[in-house]
């Protein structure tokens, strides 16, 4: 029997970044090629790639092309003219801030003597990072996947589309889904259609079926019959971030099926990787929820189908209070009951594990992704201070030039 082929959204090769582009899909496989900061935000604003995870490692290559037109001397200020172009392009996914601010930290200790890096030395930098956050996201996908996969029972709704389009090239939501199928057990999926992008009936249908997992389409309205009728034993969900107190952002609708799942009893789990856990952002009402154009709402497939002059409330996101989420799946494990102690934990855990994988690098390698070193002389001291210092100029051009959160 042939293997399913997976899905791959984002290609890096030969130092050129493609993404499939999934405003196409389900209809038309095509790519775009991207050039640097600005086509870069622009694919991320339209929608060419969409879920936090996808998000954040195409904005970290993004930086790593328009690092070819960095300045000699101007190499930090290039940056953050940069940085502040992709930061705006999304506001909610937090995984995009958390993307640049690595590349940052990056550049800031591939900095000697107190110097800026050469461009030539910063494109290096920055390409070398995305490749760890490319490989290290699709890691903490299957992590996740493993953990939460014993945890679905009977059949499984999902919403939006948190499958390997939404990340470097698992998932998340479906990747739970995927871990459970690949240990052999056999069920179906029920997805919503997610209006108005219709990424449930569009991408995530689409997944399902080249990896022969069962699935059926449901529109969003459908949903509290569809779990009255005893059908589902659990639903599973991305998230664009999360606060620390548990409070999840994803996708418009995903408050609403939490709410009807607390009704029926149906345990409502959220896949999230650390990458999108925000312990700065207190609880959900700090999180900034993007309203996208009302175009999207009146016009299907570029025909109109609402009455003209009618005005449009579209916020892309919602908010759904931690009181309502089962559990948590992240690469370092189920979090479930105290959150704000469990996230932070897993947290720590994540990065704890992603220094241990820098230190097992070859040396040269390392010394490009490590931003802090232990002091060992007067020399060493002398280059920590200097590094200190860039990294100071760089905090005051990223403040002095802020950018929406």
């Amino acid at each position: 029997m042939r293997k399913p082929r997976g899905v791959e959204p984002i290609s890096w090769k030969a130092g050129r970044l493609r993404l499939l582009d999934q405003r196409k899909l389900p209809h038309k496989e095509t790519w775009i090629g991207l050039r640097g900061a600005a086509d870069t935000a622009r694919a991320i604003r339209d929608m060419v790639v969409r879920g936090a995870p996808a998000i954040g490692v195409t904005a970290a290559f993004g930086l790593a092309l328009e690092a070819r037109r960095f300045r000699a001397g101007r190499v930090l200020e290039d940056f953050e003219k940069a940085a502040r172009i992709l930061k705006e392009a999304r506001p909610t996914a937090v995984n995009l801030a958390w993307a640049i601010e690595r590349q940052r930290q990056a550049l800031v200790a591939a900095s000697s003597g107190g110097e800026e890096p050469s461009p030539a030395a910063a494109a290096r930098t920055l390409r070398t990072t995305a490749e760890d956050m490319f490989a290290a996201d699709v890691a903490a996908n299957r992590a996740m996947g493993a953990a939460g996969a014993p945890l679905l029972k009977g059949d499984v709704l999902t919403h939006c589309n948190a499958g390997a389009l939404a990340t470097a090239g698992y998932g998340t939501a479906l990747g739970v889904i995927r871990a459970s199928w690949e240990k052999g057990r056999r069920f179906g999926v029920y997805a919503t259609e997610t209006r108005p992008f219709l990424q449930g009936a569009r991408l995530t249908s689409w997944e399902l079926v080249k990896l022969g997992i069962p699935v059926t389409l449901v529109t969003d309205g459908m949903v509290g019959a569809l779990l009255a009728s005893g059908r589902i034993g659990a639903i599973v969900v991305g998230t664009d971030r999360t606060a620390a107190n548990g409070d999840v952002a994803n996708k418009i609708g995903t408050y609403t099926i939490a709410v009807l799942a607390k009704r029926h009893g149906i345990p409502f789990y959220v896949a999230a990787p650390t990458s999108s856990i925000d312990l700065g952002c207190a609880t959900g009402a700090d999180i900034p929820i993007e309203e996208r154009s009302e175009r999207e709402v009146t016009h299907i497939g570029g025909k109109r189908i609402a009455a003209r002059g009618v005005s449009v409330f579209h916020p892309a996101f919602d908010v759904t209070p931690a009181e309502l989420v089962t559990a948590i799946f992240t690469e370092s494990g189920v979090v479930e009951g105290d959150y704000k102690r469990g996230l932070a934990r897993a947290v720590a855990e994540a990065r704890g594990m992603a220094s241990a994988a820098g230190k097992a690098l070859p040396k040269k390698a390392r010394a490009l992704r490590t931003a802090k070193r232990p002091v060992a002389s007067k020399a060493a001291a002398n280059k920590a201070a200097a590094n200190k210092a860039v990294a100071k100029k760089t905090e005051k051009t990223a403040s002095g030039k802020s950018a929406r959160r």
